[in-house]
């Protein structure tokens, strides 16, 4: 086994796939669940198999759902969960981290290092550990069984960066260790801000509300999900996303043409041809309800943020908007209220220096 070891929080369709990927790459690793009923089989399996892209059995360790058993002593904490779920993991991780340890968000969606920090220091952890988020998650991937995951395809570059700034090659290097797919990124601005969640999940599963409810899920996600007049409107959402991250002084903003590219190899003229071009979304099914975390995790977590320091800098969003009120007027919430929005993330009031401040380094 090699020397750097890992704990996996979440035994969701990523979460699998991570920790037996991991596994079979010769790394000790840790699985944690909320709910012990989930991870039984992975339990009776005492690990879990893998098919796609990469096959094979990844052996765990602890497979529990006692977090301090999960997490003691562990070098990388990589968090596969819900967005709407940092927090709370935050709270329960909170007794425990140490000093030196690193938590990795996989992905971040939009402030999600922050959130994360800002609820470990709400539970009083001033411990040195440093909190990092990934710009998207590293597989195109699903669960295919209790203990089963399978992977579709491995993203080829996946930017990470740590709070603070000044940390992001350190936690890179270390996962390089285990995925070369890292690269770093410039701060978090660039990872929540590139976040490619935001402008795919909400607006294709919205725009597709009638035929996920009437077929169940039985298309497509992407390839027949996404006709020309979607990815029309997913082009003025990704436009309204850009403008946001070019306020807030983004080091290296792209579109999602260009993420399709960087992740993906696809080079296409539109986003249409892109998206249709990609192996990776091929056998992706769409959602068999509209309750599904491409709306409950993407909008409070993903497009509510951008909207937020859309308003906070002075830059429209009103596809962004539009959607948030769809989705507030199908589930009956206020996702705004509910989701990371400027007070919740601790910058309202702040000028732009000051929100850099807050992104990149902490602190106010």
């Amino acid at each position: 086994m090699k020397d750097l070891n890992f704990a996996v929080i979440g035994a969701g369709h990523g979460g699998k796939a991570l920790a037996a990927h991991l596994a079979i790459k010769g790394f000790s690793v840790n699985l944690y669940n909320r709910t012990l009923s989930r991870i039984k089989p992975i339990i009776k399996m005492k690990g879990i198999e893998l098919e796609g892209e990469i096959i094979g059995f990844g052996r765990l360790g602890c497979i529990t759902d006692d977090m301090e058993k999960a997490i003691n002593g562990i070098d990388i904490i990589m968090i596969v969960v819900p967005a709407n779920g940092h927090s709370p993991i935050a709270e329960r991780c909170a007794p425990f981290l140490k000093k030196g340890q690193i938590v990795v968000l996989n992905p971040g969606r939009t402030c999600g290092a922050l959130e994360f920090l800002q609820t470990l220091r709400e539970n009083n952890n001033h411990e040195d550990v440093i909190i990092a988020e990934a710009q998207t998650f590293i597989y195109a991937s699903r669960g295919m069984g209790p203990a089963t995951a399978k992977i579709f395809r491995i993203k080829q570059a996946i930017p990470v960066a740590a709070i603070p700034s000044e940390k992001t090659d350190e936690v890179v290097s270390k996962l390089n260790m285990a995925f070369p797919e890292f690269i770093s990124a410039s701060d978090v601005i660039e990872t929540s801000f590139n976040n490619m969640g935001a402008v795919f999940h909400p607006s294709i599963t919205i725009l597709n509300a009638s035929r996920i409810e009437s077929t169940l899920g039985n298309f497509q996600f992407y390839i027949e999900g996404v006709t020309r007049s979607i990815a029309s409107i997913l082009e003025v959402v990704d436009q309204e996303r850009v403008d946001v991250a070019c306020a807030l002084e983004c080091e290296s903003i792209y579109t999602a043409i260009d993420w399709l590219s960087m992740a993906y190899n696809v080079v296409e003229d539109s986003l249409f041809d892109a998206i249709h071009s990609n192996p990776g979304y091929v056998g992706i099914m769409a959602p068999r309800t509209t309750n599904v975390r491409y709306i409950t995790e993407d909008v409070p977590m993903s497009l509510v943020p951008i909207s937020e320091f859309g308003r906070h800098l002075g830059v429209s969003t009103p596809v962004i908007d539009s959607l948030i009120h769809i989705a507030d007027s199908i589930f009956k919430k206020d996702f705004r209220k509910m989701g990371r929005n400027l007070a919740s993330l601790g910058v309202d009031g702040l000028n732009l220096k000051q929100t850099r401040e807050v992104l990149i380094n902490g602190k106010r």
